[in-house]
């Protein structure tokens, strides 16, 4: 079992910028690829980012491309995503996921999930 815990998510205008962080804690070391999600009111979940544990190799949605910055402190087991220049189309909840794979943009890959933290955008 792998446990997630996110938090740094909020309200922020236009323009600006949040910082979430995705902390692990259990049997980390099966997981091979930490990857955010997010949820939009009414909407499907849909990936965001992801990055390898140990390659540090990341991935990005175009959506967020040039926006979002995805690092990982393997030392911390924390994964974070930094989020510049937000829209009020990014607004939504935010997951974080872990998966053995070694990289997915398919939420049934992800095996393990927090409980999501919430980014709200203003206009």
């Amino acid at each position: 079992q792998v446990q997630l815990v996110e938090s740094g998510g909020g309200l922020v205008q236009a323009g600006g910028s949040l910082r979430l962080s995705c902390a692990a804690s259990g049997r980390t070391f099966s997981s091979y690829t930490m990857g955010w999600f997010r949820q939009a009111p009414g909407k499907e979940r849909v990936f965001v980012a992801a990055v390898t544990w140990r390659t540090y190799t990341a991935y990005y949605a175009d959506s967020v491309k040039g926006r979002f910055t995805i690092s990982r402190d393997t030392a911390k087991n924390a994964v974070y995503l930094q989020m510049n220049s937000l829209k009020p189309e990014d607004t939504a909840v935010y997951y974080c996921a872990t998966t053995q794979r070694r990289m997915s943009v398919a939420e049934n890959d992800y095996d393990f999930w927090g409980q999501g933290t919430q980014v709200t955008v203003s206009s």
